[in-house]
């Protein structure tokens, strides 16, 4: 046998071998991805195009969801029973919340949210937040009043002037003897690890969620795809921050977007401490030794306010999607009107379909997104998805006053939703976010009034908009709704 005729076999053997490999890796994704046949097809494209880089591609990437879902259930079941004992021992009264006029008309969605674990707790205060120089001073006034210990976990940090003007306050606060917790993502967080160990030095400790591979190279991240996009402060157990803002100079207005428009609620009371109880099972999932909680954590709550509120939260830790299925309720309930901001509008058809139904049903619904775009990709897609809504008569606005980064949804003005989820399938499934369900008509009225004076900075986008786009826009639309998944 020749030289060429060994060349020719050694290459029919590696073909047969990957074509074997590809067979086998179909089977596995087939498997595995059962339950979501869109993933599975994709996954088998990304596998046949790319040959055996892509089984190796969703080896890496596709199986992160399954691996974080084994290990962070565990983990979970052996915190939350401590977790709940405390957080009840907190609760003085015992009385529970008070099914009032503000609960009476959303009780299903009350139950749902209950069934998926989301603790209903009464008499908070709620102080509704939409300008970023007003979050900063009153968080930068609750840390300094701290007087036992300060959680912090933000997906953004940024390593800017309003970056180290919280950290410095951290680390002097680490100085007067408090307990000061910092986790935040190992994506989007990019801070030098020269001064994250300056920070663990001086006292502060930090935690990078799902770090990179390298510290210097924070893309190479084999989790890449799951991010922890949740913001949340917890200061003495007694009060409580979440919502859209992160921690950098542009939540302020200063860099090119202009004006910053986003949407934060700072509380006291009970929920305080179903924000402390989610900033503690995150700390634990991203730490090598074991929870540290104590009493402390959970002090008595008091009620000083009249709200009642759940805390929802979601992530690639669970196969159902909690926060778009408080969405999904908050939709299928509205009689009057579905009010909803985010700067990334990419739903999947469950919730296309139940702002259909809204809106054929004489509900009125009106969604927004920012005119300038953050990710072209993603806004492209999401012009898109809002030009199939448009017929069934759903609203469409673009705000032009800067950018919108703001995550809510308003129902009839009695009941919302703020927090970090976007209304996007990355936020449904691949990252971990909470969001706060804000049962006090006051706070909603007071949303439901700056979404219409937001109105007056918007422009509509209409039917006659959608179908008069140049060839090159629907060019673009139809390609980044294609690959809307991966954004």
């Amino acid at each position: 046998m020749g030289t060429a005729d060994l060349i020719s076999l050694f290459e029919a053997s590696v073909t047969m071998v990957m074509a074997a490999v590809n067979v086998l890796g179909a089977i596995v994704i087939l498997h595995i991805e059962r339950r979501n046949p869109r993933a599975a097809v994709l996954w088998l494209l990304i596998m046949f195009v790319l040959s055996t880089f892509g089984l190796v591609i969703y080896l890496l990437f596709g199986l992160s969801a399954h691996r974080i879902r084994r290990r962070y259930r565990a983990k979970e079941a052996e915190d939350r029973m401590g977790l709940e004992a405390l957080r009840q021992r907190a609760d003085l009264d015992g009385t529970g919340p008070n099914l009032g006029a503000d609960l009476a008309s959303r009780s299903s969605l009350v139950r749902m949210l209950l069934a998926n674990q989301s603790r209903l707790s009464s008499g908070n205060r709620v102080d509704l937040i939409t300008d970023g120089n007003k979050k900063f001073r009153l968080l930068f006034k609750d840390l300094e009043e701290a007087r036992d210990h300060i959680h912090a976990e933000y997906y953004v940090l940024r390593d800017d002037e309003l970056g180290n003007r919280f950290l410095d306050l951290l680390v002097r606060k680490a100085g007067e003897g408090l307990e000061v917790r910092l986790l935040v993502d190992g994506v989007g967080t990019r801070l030098p690890p020269e001064k994250v160990a300056g920070l663990r030095e001086r006292g502060v400790k930090v935690l990078l969620f799902f770090p990179p591979v390298i510290e210097r190279l924070p893309s190479l991240n084999l989790r890449i795809n799951h991010r922890n996009h949740r913001k949340i402060v917890v200061i003495d157990g007694r009060v409580g921050y979440l919502g859209g803002f992160n921690v950098g100079d542009e939540y302020l207005g200063r860099k090119e977007k202009g004006r910053w428009r986003d949407t934060h609620v700072r509380v006291e009371g009970p929920v305080v401490l179903d924000l402390q109880a989610r900033f503690l099972l995150d700390w634990d999932f991203t730490a090598e030794r074991p929870l540290e909680i104590e009493p402390r954590h959970f002090p008595p709550a008091g009620r000083p306010g009249d709200g009642a509120m759940q805390i929802v939260s979601g992530g690639p830790d669970r196969r159902e999607s909690r926060v778009k299925e408080a969405y999904l309720k908050m939709i299928g309930t509205a009689r009057r009107s579905v009010f909803i901001q985010s700067p990334y509008f990419v739903p999947d058809e469950s919730v296309m379909d139940a702002l259909r139904v809204a809106a054929l049903s004489g509900v009125d619904v009106r969604v927004m997104m920012p005119a300038l775009p953050d990710h072209p990709l993603v806004h492209w897609a999401g012009l898109d998805y809002l030009g199939d809504l448009l017929p069934s008569g759903v609203r469409a606005f673009l705000f032009e006053d800067g950018f919108l980064h703001a995550k809510t949804i308003v129902v009839d003005g009695e009941v919302a939703s703020i927090g970090s989820a976007n209304w996007d399938i990355r936020s449904f499934a691949l990252n971990f976010e909470t969001n706060a369900i804000i049962y006090c008509q006051k706070v909603a009225a007071r949303q439901e009034e700056a979404f219409l004076q937001d109105l007056t900075v918007c422009r509509e986008w209409t039917l006659q908009d959608h179908l008069s786009r140049s060839l090159r826009l629907r060019a673009k639309c139809s390609f980044a709704r294609m690959f809307s998944w991966v954004f």
